[in-house]
């Protein structure tokens, strides 16, 4: 069995910074791909950023809502996956989601096969 566990996730003002983490112990034996996305209310989920750590300096990709603002790393010594989120806004309010698979892609229907639960985050202005 595995699972990820998302945390990080609170209430901030406009121009304000998070950092999400997600401990990835067990998944990295298995899939090198790591990502984080996004559900805003009464909306399907949508990738923010993915990280492939197969290689040295990781691939990076990430959505242009929030390229330039979000950073996803993953540290190995910690085995765990975060994302930093700066400057962050009234749209990027929505439950966060840390997820692993087999494939580099934003597009979370595509063979990602593990997922937490969900951590909220919610931006004022």
């Amino acid at each position: 069995q595995v699972q990820l566990v998302e945390s990080g996730g609170d209430s901030v003002q406009a121009g304000g910074s998070l950092r999400l983490a997600c401990p990835t112990s067990g998944l990295t034996y298995i899939t090198k791909n790591l990502g984080w996305f996004r559900q805003f209310p009464g909306k399907e989920r949508e990738g923010v950023a993915v990280i492939y750590i197969g290689h040295s300096p990781p691939s990076t990709m990430y959505s242009d809502s929030v390229k330039g603002r979000f950073t996803i790393s993953h540290e190995h010594a910690r085995n765990t996956l975060y994302l930093q989120m700066n400057g962050l806004k009234p749209d990027d309010t929505a439950v966060y989601y840390c997820a692993a698979g087999m494939t580099f892609s934003l597009n979370s229907a595509v063979n990602w096969n593990y997922w937490g639960r969900g951590t909220h985050v919610t931006v004022s202005s």
